[in-house]
């Protein structure tokens, strides 16, 4: 019951931000789209866990990431001064970052590491997310697995 009606607030929100009418009748009119929406959504047994993700928790998720943006924005200078500089060293790896949490989370980190210049998710299977980095500290960054804790932190299994 929960998901169904996180999805309806969520769903209004989004309305309310796309249109920005607060009109009565512009507003009763999007409360019915959003409930329609919704229940052609449980009708088609389409409401579950994954689909609307209430279990992960806001302000870890917000933190997070602010995190990420910082670790985006620090790659990108490396990589850039990787590019200006052909003295310091590139160096192409293929590594494999162990993954042992919800699947959720998983996408999550795997998403996160692609998002991140020099890094590439390759391959999500068995726990265990292949990753392409264009230098061996990348690939080592990763092994030290604070991307991972930080995204263990953020989703639960519900």
């Amino acid at each position: 019951m929960r998901h169904i009606i996180s999805l309806f607030v969520f769903l209004f929100a989004v309305w309310l931000l796309f249109s920005g009418y607060f009109e009565p009748l512009l507003l009763t009119l999007g409360l019915i789209s959003c409930a329609f929406v919704v229940w052609i959504a449980v009708r088609q047994d389409v409401v579950d866990h994954e689909g609307h993700p209430v279990h992960l928790r806001p302000l870890r998720w917000l933190s997070y990431s602010l995190w990420l943006v910082g670790e985006i924005v620090k790659a990108n200078i490396d990589v850039a001064k990787r590019i200006w500089d052909p003295k310091l060293p590139i160096s192409p790896t293929v590594t494999k970052v162990p993954a042992e949490m919800y699947e959720l989370s998983q996408v999550i980190y795997a998403n996160s590491i692609t998002l991140t210049p020099g890094t590439v998710s390759i391959d999500l299977n068995n726990n265990v997310i292949t990753v392409h980095a264009l230098t061996r500290e990348g690939a080592e960054e990763l092994a030290r697995g604070e991307m991972g804790r930080r995204v263990q932190r953020v989703g639960r299994q519900p």
